[in-house]
């Protein structure tokens, strides 16, 4: 007698495979725009670890890829927005569908404009790999944790320094 596993075991079960189909479409995906090659092959099995020295080659190589990976999704998703709105017209002859579109435009467009400063950030961090300062925070120059930099690889400050800085920010910013 087999039992159907619980609702949340399912349900997790259904996302995963989502996240794994959505994996093989994004590498798709990169394979097309041209990111995607056999360094990123070799690159997938490595995971950075506290044990090497720190922001080695390899590491370097690990954070490079990723960095270039995230800034193609980025591009061809903006180059996707853009054929959309230059495609679509508003043909919407009830006022309320109308502006329905116009929200949605809205969004998108800042959603875009959003994806288009972290591009900024991403190429910032391209130049920081080339030279050498990337993983080092930009204030105490201190190396930025591992963890946070595999979370957030555009990240500039180390944890307790980004904190000090938006203390600042929100103390300045209230008086």
């Amino acid at each position: 007698m087999t039992r159907e596993p619980p609702g949340f075991i399912r349900y997790a079960a259904f996302w995963r495979g989502w996240f794994s189909i959505y994996c093989a479409t994004l590498r798709t995906d990169l394979v097309t725009v041209g990111v995607w090659n056999m360094a990123t092959v070799a690159q997938e099995e490595y995971e950075p670890s506290e044990d090497e020295s720190f922001m080695n080659d390899r590491m370097r190589g690990y954070f490079r890829q990723r960095l270039l990976e995230w800034r193609a999704v980025l591009v061809r998703e903006s180059d996707q927005t853009l054929q959309n709105l230059q495609a679509g017209g508003l043909k919407e002859p009830d006022l309320a569908d109308r502006a329905s579109v116009e929200a949605d435009r809205a969004l998108e467009l800042r959603t875009r404009d959003r994806e288009r400063k972290l591009i900024s950030k991403i190429d910032a961090a391209l130049l920081r790999i080339e030279d050498g300062s990337y993983g080092f925070c930009d204030e105490t120059g201190e190396p930025i944790g591992l963890k946070r930099l595999i979370a957030r690889p555009i990240a500039t400050m180390t944890l307790e320094a980004q904190e000090r800085h938006e203390l600042m920010e929100r103390t300045h910013r209230d008086s």
